[in-house]
């Protein structure tokens, strides 16, 4: 007697990566903290990318709660003011270097 044909079926994929996952928002937290840091570092502009950072860390929160809408507004405004923040810490490294070039060149 020949036992009852089984089909066996292997995914091709582990479970729950058959659909294509929602797409995370970004946090921007390791940015902001590079520009807290470098801010401090240069002349006290950290406190002028501190909210960035805030909100990075909002938006991470919200992440990890699996509230994605609240993860990705909070990650916008973070991205906007690390723009921001970047820019100004461009400007303040020009002009401290601009401050070093004249005062050496006036020194020789």
């Amino acid at each position: 007697m020949k036992p009852p044909h089984t089909e066996v079926s292997i995914p091709l994929q582990p479970p729950g990566r058959g659909a294509a996952p929602a797409a995370q928002p970004r946090d921007y937290v390791l940015w902001s903290l590079f520009n807290v840091l470098l801010g401090y570092a240069l002349a006290y502009l950290g406190c002028l990318c501190f909210p960035a950072l805030v909100f990075s860390i909002k938006a991470r929160d919200c992440k990890v709660l699996g509230d994605l809408e609240g993860a990705q507004r909070y990650g916008r405004r973070a991205k906007v003011l690390n723009i921001i923040c970047s820019l100004l810490l461009v400007a303040a490294v020009a002009v401290v270097l601009a401050a070093v070039i004249v005062t050496v060149s006036q020194t020789t």
